[in-house]
């Protein structure tokens, strides 16, 4: 969409102060009386008759508000709102006024339906019951109850349910499940992960839970029908989601509405039979038997968000280019391009876009800037140049002109200037490196991008040498996407290419230094290494294209400064011989030369410790090193003194960037955490260099350049060219349609992660990281009695390593909390206010021992949502573990992949290998719930020992070959929510014939992703991009692979603590324990 033609449409939007037809009116749901329907639109909750009609706004506040619900007298409703940081549930009049808080926690809320005419089911990840096995994780949300007047959350149900539809008995449910994690907006998949629709009965006392839909693809949002015999749901099972109607026991299904295209969102019915729902962006209703019709919705309310809003920015600083002369910084600051003093906080802006300029650097002369910027959807080369010559500075400059370098119809970005100022190297299609020639406009290619591949934008790199005839860039040849190297180019574009390193490790970042006579680049050759297959420690090496620069750089201290002595006299004794010497500026560059027979046995590494780098700068002189590192938290500027060996931690906390050393005034420039600083290193001082940048914000603009960009990005990295044979075209001008109608990130995020979701992939859609409370909620480390209904928190459990398991305390379960810091828990209090901000801080609690009848205060420190979650994770996994080592006499290991990352495979190596484990029978490896990573090669060649020779020291047994592998039988647990590698892992585990899989079957998601950050940083956004193929051709992505022993949790059974599929795994190992005792 053209942004003129945007621009045009927003402001007939805006100037009417009303519009006839708004769109991405979201979550709609309709009275009991079938008369009103209640709506979000632009963060706030409308109602409208549900003939249409002029909508009304409920509620104004600044911050979103969602999800409305309707009591089931119609005179109320709730919703979610973000008021107080995180998503809570209010209630308001079904006529407006002063909204009602209900709920305290710091997580988010969402409120589901009405279970009666006084309590709201809502969903929230707080705390599962102690009894239920599964798995604890944010994706499996329990469902709450909670009175219309406030109080305390009572638990409803441990087991994850969504859309709850309450029958009218006031017991039965009708819902749809939650089996793990894939972007909720995601379309058109058929896969073990997809929804269905359940529903649950109360019989004495005990809920029953019986699947009632059996499709392989999305059903979802069910709602009872007035027989209360049959219901409606949502179904992808004609294509896109359609209303469908059938009976509890499947039969008479029935197709209500035929929409395609898009899907059909939001269900809701009245008590007369009116269903409502949401459909591209508006609102329809139908009747059993009927036509739909679409709800004629006018909206007359003020513009809340600015068109353009000025904004003085002194941080948020992404990247700089210093000037040759040291004294202004130009920076990227919210994709626009900026230049200050690195003296005074005066700074100019350079572009004033909506768009996003990146990739700036300082011509040689210092008069112009040059930088890539993607206007009208592609990414170009464009330069800002001072206009007048008695103008030398761009900070306080008066007129700056831009010009546009490039006019191709292909990506083309990451601008550098040679040494000369008369070229631009760039890149064209993210790798094929391309010179352009300031003074005619020629472009030539000097490395074609056959040789390279880029994951992610920006993670190419090329210098130019001194001489600017050549450029040191990144280099994979044939397959070499992991073993990455630096070669040299001719810039001429003659082809010729030397791969420099050809050392099988990574090695990266090449910089030239001691004039061209040498580079100095990163590699993890002789690293510690991450088992996660991704990743190592680095060192910083040299290597030298000239013999005698070599020899220099190994003379002594001593040597060297007898050295300098002499070329000091020399040059003095030539000044005196030329009185009319070239200035530097016309002095010729000499041509490098190099002997790139002999250069890979001139390597010296220069880093004493390897570590996690950032950047390194070699000083003129070739005699000291300063580099980032990272040994503790955070990186850290050390320097090397390469003549005394000598290492010295220059500076603390610095943060990883960029560095750049300016010559002119001996300062090293970085670029950290949204600051610039320049460092002063023979001070070791740092100071900030100051800007006030006066940026200015089109939050409608933007977000139209995120999505035009979201769009054309998927065009470009989508891992196969035809898009799953997606309409992407006409997907873009279908939801460019909603720009104008979007005032926030909720749905803008929910618009893009639409969007994507048609392209039916793993690893995509939109996030949006919202701010969140401010004070968190802190957690005491327990279990509380669900059924406990007196004054107080009655403990049901101490978790392990928690609050009061890690100091004597005399709390015991059974115990009553009466009192937090003074205040009473009665038997209706929300007690979560009194726990907001004192995660890590001493409170004191006031405790009652029934048994005992004693009462005493304890001390102690709550923690944080997440250290619980960590807590309740371990104890999870020792329940398994016991359950194995019960089940199977202790004949069989148990161990938990929680990701595919080297801290997880060192814990399973260490688990596996220790002298409880390795000499057990077998061992069952689970995978389930693991959210991926890259460790699958890891993980089967572990598993895949076979033993060749024994250590038998005078008969003693001491120990066999392969020492570090599995070498008895195993097998790997497996479920739907297992995700990208950990799809992977088990496919290959299969594949070589390891051993059988045991679980539920996984959706294929075995495709490594991009997340890229937008210019708005709360914006992110998923590509799969890189698919993985097998020998036969086939790529792993939604491709499910099945288990050889299926079987599934049922919900009751989970509930009360037991797992079928960890059983079933106990007794395929005894089985195959016992065959392999008669081998």
């Amino acid at each position: 969409m053209k942004t003129s033609l945007f621009l045009a449409a927003l402001a007939a939007f805006t100037t009417a102060g009303a519009t006839e037809n708004p769109l991405w009116m979201r979550y709609c749901s309709i009275s009991p009386d079938g008369s009103t329907i209640a709506f979000c639109y632009k963060g706030d909750i409308y109602t409208v008759p549900s003939t249409g009609g002029n909508a009304r706004q409920l509620t104004t506040n600044p911050a979103y508000d969602t999800h409305p619900i309707w009591s089931p007298d119609g005179q109320q409703i709730a919703f979610a709102s973000s008021r107080q940081g995180s998503m809570d549930i209010y209630i308001v009049s079904k006529d407006g006024g002063i909204p009602k808080r209900l709920t305290t926690h710091s997580g988010n809320e969402t409120p589901v339906t009405f279970s009666d005419a006084t309590h709201i089911l809502f969903k929230a990840n707080l705390m599962p019951d102690a009894t239920d096995l599964s798995f604890p994780s944010a994706q499996f949300p329990q469902v709450y109850e909670i009175s219309t007047q406030g109080g305390r959350p009572q638990l409803y149900s441990s087991l994850p349910m969504e859309d709850i539809s309450v029958a009218q008995d006031g017991t039965t449910l009708l819902y749809h499940d939650q089996k793990g994690y894939e972007d909720p907006w995601r379309k058109h998949h058929t896969s073990s992960i997809t929804r269905d629709i359940w529903i649950s009965k109360k019989e004495n006392n005990e809920r029953t839970y019986r699947k009632v839909t059996s499709f392989n693809g999305e059903d979802r949002n069910p709602i009872w029908s007035n027989d209360n015999q049959s219901f409606y749901y949502l179904s992808e099972k004609a294509g896109s989601f359609n209303i469908f109607k059938c009976n509890l026991d499947g039969s008479n299904e029935m197709q209500l509405t035929h929409h395609t295209q898009h899907p059909v969102r939001f269900l809701s019915s009245s008590q007369n039979g009116l269903l409502c729902y949401g459909y591209d962006g508006e609102i329809y209703t139908v009747k059993e038997g009927q036509q739909p019709q679409k709800v004629a919705i006018r909206i007359v309310t003020d513009q809340t968000e600015n068109e353009l809003a000025h904004q003085i920015k002194s941080s948020g600083a992404t990247e700089i280019a210093v000037s040759p002369n040291g004294k202004e910084v130009a920076f990227i600051l919210h994709g626009d391009v900026f230049v200050t003093s690195t003296e005074y906080k005066t700074t100019k802006q350079i572009t004033d876009t909506p768009e996003q300029e990146r990739s700036i650097d300082f011509a040689p002369d210092g008069r112009s800037i040059v930088y890539a910027s993607e206007r009208n959807g592609l990414w170009q080369i464009y330069q800002s140049t001072l206009a007048k010559e008695e103008e030398h500075l761009f900070t306080y400059a008066t007129d700056i002109k831009e010009e546009q370098l490039t006019h191709s119809q292909v990506t083309s970005f990451q601008p550098q200037y040679s040494p000369d100022g008369k070229q631009i190297a760039f890149l064209e299609n993210r790798t094929t490196l391309r010179v352009l020639n300031l003074k005619d406009k020629s472009v030539r290619t000097a490395m074609d991008g056959k040789y390279e591949y880029s994951y992610s934008d920006g993670d190419q790199w090329f210098q130019w040498s001194p001489d600017s005839k050549w450029l040191l860039c990144g280099y994979i040849g044939t397959g070499g996407w992991n073993n990455n190297d630096v070669a040299l180019v001719n810039a001429s574009g003659n082809g010729e290419i030397h791969n420099l390193t050809e050392s099988g490790y990574t090695d990266s970042n090449a910089k030239w230094v001691l004039d061209g006579k040498a580079m100095i680049w990163e590699s993890d050759r002789a690293g510690y290494r991450s088992h996660g297959s991704w990743g190592a420690e680095s060192d910083v090496y040299i290597m030298f294209f000239d013999l005698e620069a070599y020899e220099r750089f190994r003379l002594s201290k001593e040597e060297f400064a007898l050295v300098k002595e002499k070329e000091e006299k020399e040059k003095e004794e030539d000044k005196k011989k030329d009185k009319k010497e070239k200035s530097e500026k016309d002095k010729e560059v000499t041509p490098l030369t190099f002997d790139l027979e002999n250069c890979r046995d001139r390597v010296i590494r220069l880093t004493v410790n390897s570590s996690h780098l950032g950047d390194a700068v070699l000083s003129p002189d070739g005699d000291k090193l300063y580099y980032q590192a990272s040994f503790e938290d955070g990186a850290d500027l050390w320097v090397h003194d390469l003549k005394e060996q000598k290492t010295e931690l220059l500076l603390k906390d610095i943060g990883y960037g960029s560095m750049t050393y300016n010559k002119e005034n001996k300062q090293l420039f970085l670029c950290s955490n949204g600051g610039i600083k320049k460092i002063d290193v023979e001070k070791n001082k740092t100071d900030n260099v100051s800007f006030e940048a006066i940026f200015n914000y089109r939050p409608y603009e933007e977000r139209e350049y995120i999505f035009n960009h979201v769009w054309q990005q998927v065009l470009d990295k989508f891992y196969v060219a035809d898009l799953h044979g997606t309409d992407w075209k006409f997907y873009r001008e279908s939801y460019a349609r909603f720009l104008p109608h979007i005032n926030n990130n909720y749905d803008f995020q929910e618009m893009l992660s639409e969007l994507l979701g048609e392209l039916n992939g793993s690893h995509t859609g939109a996030r949006y990281y919202a701010p969140g409370a401010t004070l968190s909620t802190a957690c005491l480390g327990v279990f509380f009695d669900n059924s406990y209904k007196g004054d107080g928190l009655k403990i049901q459990e101490i978790i392990a390593k928690g609050p009061f398991a890690v100091k004597k305390t005399d709390v015991t379960a059974g115990c009553i909390i009466e009192k937090i810091d003074g205040e009473p828990i009665l038997k209706d209090t929300d007690y979560y206010p009194m726990l907001e901000g004192k995660a890590g801080k001493n409170i004191q609690l006031s405790i009652y021992n029934p048994k005992s009848g004693k009462r005493f205060p304890v001390t102690i420190k709550p923690i944080s949502a997440g250290e619980q979650n960590e807590l309740l994770y371990k104890r999870w996994v020792k329940r398994n573990e016991k359950m194995v080592e019960t089940l199977s006499g202790g004949r069989i290991a148990y161990v938990h992949v929680k990701g595919m990352d080297s801290p997880s495979f060192r814990n399973v190596y260490s688990e596996l290998l220790s002298d409880r484990n390795r000499n057990k029978e077998a061992v069952i490896v689970d995978t389930r719930h693991n959210g991926g990573g890259w460790l699958h090669d890891d993980l089967a060649t572990l598993l895949s020992g076979k033993e060749y020779q024994r250590f038998v020291p005078r008969g003693q047994y001491i120990g066999s070959d392969p020492f570090n592998k599995w070498l008895k039988p195993s097998c790997v647990m497996i479920c739907e929510d297992n995700y990208s590698n950990a799809h992977g892992f088990p496919w290959v585990y299969k594949e070589l014939k390891i051993g059988k899989l045991i679980g539920a079957p996984v959706p294929g998601t075995m495709t490594a992703v991009w997340w890229e950050r937008q210019i708005d940083p709360t914006i992110v956004f998923g590509i799969p991009q890189v698919g993985c193929m097998d020998m036969r051709g086939q790529y792993m992505e939604n491709k499910q692979l099945e288990p050889d022993i299926k079987v599934y949790n049922s919900p009751e059974k989970s509930l009360k603590g037991e797992d079928e599929q960890l059983a079933a795994a106990v007794k395929e190992m005894l089985k195959e324990a016992d065959a392999q005792k008669k081998k």
